[in-house]
Formats: structure tokens, sequence, C-alpha cells
């Protein structure tokens, strides 16, 4: 038998799968210029403090990639590289003016691979976040202008009008999807005229849009009428039993408490948020007929009268369904009654565990966004990863928390969290000028301790929390019933060592555990809150490790071994 068009079409078939594939460490992507040439993918790790960039041109010459102060050459940071007979060449390089850039002193860029294949040149590489060299561009969570050049050839000169730039927010990118199937619908409040409370929770139980077939959610845009009264809102999805639409206070109806798979959630602060261009949230189809939660926390501190709100969401949809439905997992510490934050404390510890493994029908989840939520005492909010007993590193953190800034943050790199994986939500609160006990609870002087994971595949799974056995804390602290146990709180003298006394007994008592499906509620328990390890700090020093010279040819020599292998395999038969 004889395969004369086996190898090409194997060839074919690998490289379209090659490119349907999503790399979870570079999520983002953006073509530099308008003929789709240039391909740029990047993604980052802010809590170890590096980003990576993956450079993709059509030629089999050199390019060049830079961060620039205003679009130009003058004061740019350059990467060069290309792949020649003798390997591969590359530097980290600055530019003075419309001139030949000057290789740096200090390397900032490691080069992780440079590969030739099908006439383009895809060059990996990463540095710091933050950066030591004078000579490097600083990237933060502002707009940067990237810019681009490249040859036909490896003999590196002028790139005439092989050029261009391009405005772009690195670290706070947001897709802008735009499908020619786009349409939107609203979400909101009815004419709910504000009390004069400071706290108010408002609700709506409201139908959405009946679509035959099933739709997805690409974009979800907050609609605000008083941004200086609402302080954040939650949409969730009702299961069927919930058949009744309703306006009115929260949580008055027992009924209503059903209604707790969370679909969108937004925050003081916070703008637009699109979900990957691979993700999509679900509506309509088998996800229709159901009704929808509107929940909205308003925030009336100077008792203003007579404001008529209409604050809700706007949901962007298309039928041009993606690969993966998207979910949102809410984690942390329950919000319940009994949880106490001592006065007098700077820098109080509470923390929320939400153990998968709890739920053995669970699958893993691909975790791309968090959004993070305390009141007003709150000051860092940290999410730790666990495996095996063992923590494995952080699935957010922010050390700097403001509650007048709450948004949902892409991670910067896909986060997978396995089944039977746990996280550790802590966060951090200050009550040093409160003069008695902080509870746990709804209103803006209580406080909570959240994390709202947004994921794919989407599951059912939609709560994921933990509290304090209260029996156990009040045996600990000598009180054998409600009122003596708060009797003991109020009486006690909260210095610093009683504020850090009662700090570790809530995090040595055994924590009731429970993960909510939908349907089905899972019960469990621990024996303590395991230590978390501290927040790593970024360095802005890096030594490259370069690959060999034969680093890309490698690569390509792998691959094409196993295409042989497969084409024999088929000219066997």
């Amino acid at each position: 038998m004889t395969c004369p068009i086996v190898v090409p079409l194997l060839v074919l078939v690998l490289a379209m799968e090659t490119r349907a594939q999503e790399d979870p460490l570079l999520p983002f992507t953006e073509c530099l210029d308008s003929e789709e040439l240039v391909m740029l993918k990047w993604g980052f790790d802010d809590v170890q403090g590096n980003i990576t960039f993956e450079l993709c041109v059509n030629t089999t010459g050199w390019i060049s990639f830079g961060l620039s102060p205003n679009g130009g050459m003058t004061g740019a940071d350059i990467v060069i590289g290309g792949v020649n007979s003798d390997g591969y060449y590359f530097g980290d390089y600055h530019a003075s003016g419309n001139e030949r850039p000057v290789l740096d002193q200090k390397q900032s860029y490691s080069l992780l691979s440079l590969t030739e294949t099908d006439g383009q040149t895809t060059m990996r590489f990463e540095r710091s976040i933050k950066s030591c060299d004078t000579d490097d561009h600083p990237i933060t969570e502002l707009p940067v202008k990237l810019i681009y050049a490249y040859g036909q050839t490896d003999q590196i000169g002028y790139h005439r009008q092989r050029r261009g730039t391009k405005e772009v927010n690195l670290l706070k990118y947001m897709p802008r999807s735009d499908p020619t199937q786009s349409q939107y619908f609203d979400m909101t409040m009815l004419n709910f005229t504000i009390p004069t409370e400071e706290t108010r929770y408002e609700c709506r139980i409201i139908n959405a849009p009946t679509f035959a077939e099933k739709q997805h959610i690409y974009r979800i845009e907050p609609l605000i009428d008083h941004l200086d009264l609402v302080h954040h809102l939650l949409l969730y999805k009702c299961p069927p039993q919930m058949n009744k639409t309703f306006q009115g206070q929260c949580y008055i109806n027992p009924d209503h408490r059903v209604c707790f798979q969370v679909m969108a959630a937004w925050g003081v602060g916070g703008g637009d948020f699109e979900v990957p261009e691979h993700v999509g949230i679900p509506i309509g189809g088998d996800e229709g007929g159901c009704l929808y939660r509107l929940e909205i926390h308003y925030n009336n501190p100077t008792l203003i009268e007579g404001r008529v709100d209409n604050s809700g969401l706007r949901f962007h949809y298309t039928s041009q369904l993606r690969k993966h439905d998207a979910g949102v997992l809410m984690a942390g510490l329950a919000v319940a009654p009994g949880y106490s934050i001592p006065p007098n404390a700077t820098s109080f510890h509470t923390y929320g565990v939400c153990n998968t493994s709890i739920n053995t029908e669970a699958k893993d989840m691909q975790v791309f966004a968090t959004g993070l939520h305390t009141h007003l005492a709150g000051r860092k909010v940290r999410v730790g990863h666990f495996r095996d007993g063992e923590q494995i590193g952080f699935m957010a953190i922010d050390d700097h928390y403001d509650f007048e800034y709450q948004e949902v943050k892409n991670l910067g790199k896909t986060k997978t969290l396995q089944m039977g994986d746990t996280l550790l939500v802590e966060c951090t609160y200050d009550t040093a000028n409160r003069i008695g006990f902080t509870w746990g609870g709804l209103g803006t002087q209580d406080e909570m301790c959240l994390a709202f994971l947004f994921y794919y595949p989407a599951s059912n799974l939609t709560n994921c929390v933990s509290f304090p056995n209260m029996d156990a804390l009040k045996t600990n602290l000598g009180a054998s019933n409600d009122n003596e146990f708060y009797t003991i709180l109020s009486q006690k003298t909260w210095d610093e060592e009683a504020v850090t006394e009662y700090e570790r007994t809530l995090k040595d008592i055994p924590q009731d555990l429970m993960v909510d499906d939908g349907e089905n509620t899972y019960w469990g328990t621990i024996d303590k809150i395991s230590d978390m390890m501290e927040s790593p700090t970024p360095s802005c020093d890096r030594t490259p490790p370069l690959p060999g010279p034969s680093n890309a040819s490698n690569m390509a020599s792998v691959s094409w071994i196993l295409l042989l292998l497969i084409w024999a395999v088929i000219c066997a038969f």
C-alpha cells in the first residue's frame, strides 16, 4: 500500500486540532495588525508576578515585539528573535530613537520556545510584571502601547511597512466580542423606591426571555441608576419548583431562599464583564423555563429619601454557541448568625472552607475569573488552593482590598480546581475603630467573606461553604447556651491577647461544611482550619533559563516522529 497524501493530510488535521485547543496559560489573544498576520497571545500570574507572551508572525525572518510609552521606537522595551540555520537567536533590547535597538545589559526576558513552521515564526517568552531594569517598560493595570515589527529574512534591519502599534490593557484585559447574531435583554428592579434605611436587600423574581434553542451570554453589563446607593447585586437561577414572580424585601419569604445558583455578580466599582471567547453562560433551550432572582444590596447610610431605582444587568447573548458552558461557584464562610469579629482588632482573620470531596459527582473546573467580597471592615482576601492536604498555591489574592472597588477579575491564566481539592477563603478585617462586635450578616456594618469563581465547563455546583461548629465554640468558651455565649463575648476585655486567642479558637475548632448543587445539599466536617502559606512576594529579578540551541528543532522533531509513526501504522493496513 502506498500513502502519497497521508502525511500532508495528517499535518493539516493536527495543525487544525492544535489551533482549536485552549492554552490555559495564554487565555488572551489580540491580532495586532489589520491583515491578521501578527497574533499575540498572553497570560499572567499576578500571585507569582510573571507574564508570558507568545508572538506568532507570518514570516520566516526575524520578529520583534515591544512595550512603548508613545507607540513609537523611542523609549520602547523590545525583544527580537528568530530561527536560522544555527538554531535560534533572541535578545532583550531597548530603543533610544528610530534606529536599531541596543541590547540590554540585563536580559529580563526568558525565552521559552522559538519555532518556525509552515511560513510562521512563533516566539514564546516571559518576564516579571515588575521589572528592576530601567531599560524595561513597566507593566501596570493601565493600557500600554504594544509595537511589533518583522523582516522577511534573518538579517535584522529596517522593517519598512512591516510594523504597527496597538493599545491593550495586558493585566485588565477584557475581550470585546462582536458576534454577528448578537442581541441583549435586561433584568432590573421595577420602579423601586429606596427606603430610608442604611441597609436594604431587595429582590425581584423575574422571567428571562424564552428561547427555544440554547443561547450563550458572552457579556454582562451593569445598569446602575444610583452609584452612590447600589453596593452590589447578584442574579440567581431558581429551581423548577419556583414558579411565581415577586418583588419585595429579600429573605422574608423562606420559599425564595431556594434560588441560590449564582449566574452573575457585580460590585461597586466594577464595569462590564466578558467571558473568554470559547466560553458562554447558557440560557434557553434545556436551560429555559426557569425564573431568576435579582438581589440588590442598597447602602444608604445618610438616609436619602425618594430615590426610585431600576438598576440591574444587561445580558448580551448570541446564538453562535461557544465550546463550553460557564458557571459560577460561591465559596467561603457561610452567611449565618453567630459569627463574630471582636473590636480593637487590626488584623483579624476569618476562614471559609470549600471542600469539593463532599460531592463525589462534581467534575473538575477550569477557573478563569474571581470576584472577592467583604464589607467595610475587610482589608485583604486570599483564596488558598489545597490538594491532598497540602497547599499548592493561591487561586486569588487581594492584599489591598477596597470596599469601594469590587470587580470580577480575570485570573490571567486558567487554574484547574480538581474535584477533591479544597479552597480556603481567608479574609482579614480591621475593627480597631469599632466599639462592639461585628457580626456576620447582610448589613454593610456586618461582614461577609466570600469568593465567586467563574469557571467552565458548567456544573450544578453552586455553593461550597463552611461555618465554625457553634456547639464546639460555646464549649470552648465555657458557655452552655446562646445567652451565656453572648454574655461572655460582651463582658470580655478585648485587648490584643484576647483577640489573638479568639481568632485561634475559631480556627482550631471543628468546621461544618456544606456543598449545594441546586438539588441536593451535602454535609461534612473537618477538625480544624489548615494553616495557609505566606503570600508570595513577586520579584523583579529573574534569571532567564534560555533553552538550548536545538530546543526549537527538538519540539518539531518530536511532532514529526509522532506523525511518521501514525503514518506507518496507517500504511501497514
